[in-house]
Parts: structure tokens; sequence; C-alpha cells
């Protein structure tokens, strides 16, 4: 059996990349040093797939012990890459922690990859790589503006060294633009679970409908967008987790050593924060206590994806609309009031 590793295994999109690699048929291990994430996830990937999964907690910018799970497990023969500090504003507030964690976690990893002959690599990469863009939607063409904050470069940084590594190497790399991830697995076994204050939207809301927080913030409704907030396109977790299986697999099957590929991973419609707010109070019944506050740094005022490639070429389709995705980060909330 192929065994793929998955890094950041514990994490929100991780975890659900973890069940739908085991839905369809590969041998998954985790490596996550639990610092942004718990291993309860671990617990329900177990749930949903009645599989175990082995992780190593390591941290990643430990290049020896990074290729101790190399040793380990020479049957891997695929990397997803998901491990990385991941929020815009912290990134602001600790550049030097975001350049640190995220590039040399990656480089050690493709030294791996490339020592092992684990030539099938995944890298997470972000939107947010596009700065703020001149036009929208935005393809995988669209030229790239200086990213707007610490955690955006080095998404940018990422994919060019992945890039370079791939021209070198044997490797078959592919490069994933996700665009705001929400929503959890309809199981409730599984979902976003932050560390500290959320950082990201729906989590805010979810945990401000259940009482966990007071209030929550819109960061600014003075932009040039219909009604003063930002736009993002806001795609369900498990939409992104099965695109992460179906690139492992076209990358598989193609064979191509020396190449990289690049997809944009959302629905392709730009939602904006107040609109999402309304499709939230909407399926849960639920009056947000919400307040408008000041722009927030780092954020760009609209970005949404054409993912017509990622159709075309990987046959992906995202299932879940606006308000499922709401409903089941709202399920999630609830579960764990229990």
């Amino acid at each position: 059996m192929q065994t793929i590793l998955v890094t950041g295994g514990c994490g929100y999109i991780g975890a659900h990349t973890i069940v739908d690699l085991i839905e369809h048929g590969f041998d998954v291990i985790s490596a996550d040093n639990l610092s942004r994430a718990s291993d309860n996830s671990l617990l329900g990937i177990e749930k949903i797939t009645g599989k175990k999964i082995k992780n190593y907690q390591v941290d990643l910018t430990d290049k020896k012990a990074t290729e101790a799970i190399f040793i380990e497990n020479p049957s891997i023969v695929g990397i997803i890459h998901f491990a990385a500090y991941k929020a815009v504003g912290e990134s602001v507030e600790q550049p030097l922690d975001y350049y640190e964690n995220n590039l040399f976690s990656l480089v050690h990893l493709l030294n791996m990859a490339v020592k092992y002959n684990a030539k099938h690599f995944i890298f997470s990469s972000s939107c947010t790589v596009y700065g703020n863009p001149e036009s929208i939607p935005v393809t995988e063409h669209t030229p790239l503006q200086t990213a707007a904050s610490p955690y955006g470069a080095t998404k940018q940084m990422g994919e060019t060294i992945v890039k370079d590594t791939a021209i070198t190497f044997p490797l078959s790399a592919i490069l994933l633009r996700y665009f705001n991830p929400v929503g959890a697995h309809p199981s409730t076994a599984i979902g976003e679970l932050p560390i500290g204050r959320p950082q990201n939207l729906v989590p805010a809301i979810t945990q401000t409908a259940i009482g966990k927080l007071p209030t929550m913030q819109v960061h600014g409704a003075d932009y040039d967008t219909r009604d003063g907030s930002c736009i993002r396109d806001y795609i369900h977790v498990c939409d992104i987790a099965h695109a992460h299986t179906l690139a492992l697999q076209f990358s598989i099957k193609k064979n191509e050593e020396k190449s990289c590929e690049v997809f944009n991973l959302g629905t392709g419609n730009g939602i904006t924060v107040l609109e999402a707010i309304h499709a939230f109070e909407k399926v849960s019944g639920v009056k947000l206590n919400y307040e408008v506050g000041p722009r927030r740094a780092g954020d760009i005022v609209a970005i949404y994806a054409n993912n017509d490639k990622a159709v075309k070429q990987l046959g992906w389709q995202c299932k879940y609309g606006l308000e499922e995705m709401m409903l089941t980060a709202w399920q999630w909330e609830q579960s764990l009031a229990k």
C-alpha cells in the first residue's frame, strides 16, 4: 500500500484530508507537533474511518527529527504539506516566527522527498499569494502582487521553493491555492478548533453564537464593496480535502518528473463578511452579537477564484453551498458544548 505523509495532520484541513485519503484507499501517517492543534482530531478520524492514525509529534524545523520519519517509513510515496503558521494578523506581529517556521519546515521536507524518493508533493498554498489583485476572479495565471502579510509572503516563497526543487529533482509537485476553508465534517467528529481567540471568521461567528465569546468584530465596513465589508471565497473544508486526494491521484497517474502544477481551490463565488454572517443567522436561528471595527492589517479588499482548471483537470466539484458550510460549522460548535 502507498503511504502518504500528511504534515499538520491534526490540524483543521489536515484531519479532513486524512479522512478523504483513507476513504480512497491510501495508507496515511501524520506529522504534527501539536503547537497549533490537538491530537483529539485523531480520535475523530478514527471514529469516522475506523482507522487509527499514527502521528509523529515532530517539529519539522528540526531536520534530523524530520528525517527519522522517513527512515521509519520507507513506503512513503507522497507528502501533503499543511504544517504552517497561518494567521494573517499574527504574521504581521511576528514575521520572523512565520518565516522561520513556514520556510525551514518546507525546505527540510523537500530534502527528504528527494532523498527518500517520495516524489509526489502537494503544497498547501493560499489565495494570499495573489496579494491585492487588479481584477477578480483570479485564475492561476493572474500576476502575483506583493503579499499583503508575512504569511502571504511565506506562501509565495514556498511556491518558488517547491517549483525550483521540482525543476531540478525527480519530483511531481502540485501547488493548491485555497481560498477560505470553513465548515466541518457532517459527522461532527472533526471540525475547526482554534487554540485561543479565533483568527478566522467562521469560528469567531460560532463561538460568539454559542456564548464562548461575548461579541465578535467585523474588521472594517468601509471597503469599496456592495456592503462595505471584505469579499472572500468561502469553501467547505470537505471540498478542499477531496481536492487533495484528486491532486494526489492526478500526480500518481501522470507520473511526470520535474513537473509543477498550480490549481485554485475556491467556489468561484465572492461573499462579503456581512453576507456570511447573515447566512449563519438564517441557518442557525441565532441573532449574532457583532460590532464593526477598524480594518485589520494584512487584509485585502476582495478576492475569489476562477476554479475552471481544477474542475477540468482534476474532475473536482464543490458539493457544499454557503448555508451548508455555516450549518456544519454550527453543528460542530454545538457538539463541542455537549
